[in-house]
């Protein structure tokens, strides 16, 4: 059925696997799209109770896929008219827009009745994070790498749940940098429900996805719709509509035009090396002091 995405349904779940590991999953706007489509068939069946979203291979998702990937067609009329003046990337408002397009996709896991539980291992870099904390519960593994290092030079976020889930400071800390906490971190601080052995992340959250098939949907429904909205009403899908317009305005920023730059002259992989070399490892130490060696890594307590 799909071309990026696995879909199976199976005792009362719907399973959704991001899946092009040769690229650690990076979100094309085809990936995003057909999620979306998938989400919210799930949650039209009456036999599923939530949703998954996982990764093949060793990441969750290294994030949006900056070489851009396929192209989606807007609507079937583009299709059959590939030579009208459909909107391209020219004026920050088609940024805007484009960049709004896709978040629509995303947004299917936080405004679709059923939940949606992020299954997250290995990579969850830059749009993995927006896409995972979109999702209602996030199980991690201890080891999982997590941060928007894009945030760095490229722009800002297209997406804002850290504020509602990490609070104001910890959110600073880590989109300001673009540093990056581990699974047993991210739930010490909020951005993880909770974290467990990588090889008991599975049967963690299938047995989550078994207790909720214990409950009937409409009921599930009704209690996350609650929750949504209350935080609708602190300004949650406001914020969304923000971030995307914001995040055009840091793609006028002179790091994020060079970065474009380097990559078309140097490749993709060599200019995310030059951005990060400079910060080390790029690790966050949750508890105690930063200490680091000449190389910008953090120095293992003792």
């Amino acid at each position: 059925m799909f071309d990026t995405i696995l879909y199976e349904i199976e005792n009362g779940r719907a399973r959704i696997t991001l899946n092009r590991p040769d690229k650690l999953n990076a979100m094309s706007l085809k990936m995003q799209a057909e999620l979306s489509e998938a989400l919210w068939d799930a949650d039209a069946r009456k036999d599923v109770h939530c949703a998954i979203i996982k990764g093949a291979g060793r990441a969750f998702t290294a994030g949006y896929d900056l070489a851009g990937g396929e192209s989606v067609p807007i609507s079937r009329l583009q299709a059959e008219n590939s030579d009208a003046p459909y909107r391209g990337y020219r004026s920050i408002d088609d940024d805007i827009w484009q960049l709004e397009r896709a978040q629509r996709y995303r947004m299917a896991a936080f405004d679709m009745h059923k939940p949606v539980i992020a299954q997250v291992h290995g990579h969850c870099k830059a749009g993995g994070t927006d896409l995972a904390l979109l999702c209602d519960i996030v199980i991690v593994a201890d080891d999982a790498e997590i941060g928007f290092p894009a945030g760095r030079d490229l722009g800002a976020l297209p997406n804002q749940l850290w504020l509602h889930n990490l609070g104001p400071q910890w959110t600073k800390r880590l989109l300001l940098t673009g540093d990056t906490i581990s699974g047993a971190q991210a739930a010490e601080i909020g951005f993880a429900l909770k974290s467990v052995p990588a090889d008991l992340l599975d049967a963690e959250v299938d047995g989550l996805a078994d207790r909720f098939a214990l409950i009937d949907p409409d009921i599930l429904a009704a209690n996350k719709r609650a929750v949504n909205m209350g935080l609708e009403l602190m300004g949650a899908r406001t914020l969304q509509r923000y971030a995307a317009e914001n995040d055009a305005r840091g793609h006028q920023a002179a790091s994020a035009r060079a970065f474009v730059k380097r990559a078309g002259e140097m490749g993709l992989k060599q200019a995310l090396h030059d951005r990060d070399a400079p910060f080390g490892d790029g690790r966050v130490r949750v508890k105690g002091p930063e200490r680091r060696d000449e190389h910008g890594r953090l120095i293992d307590e003792e």
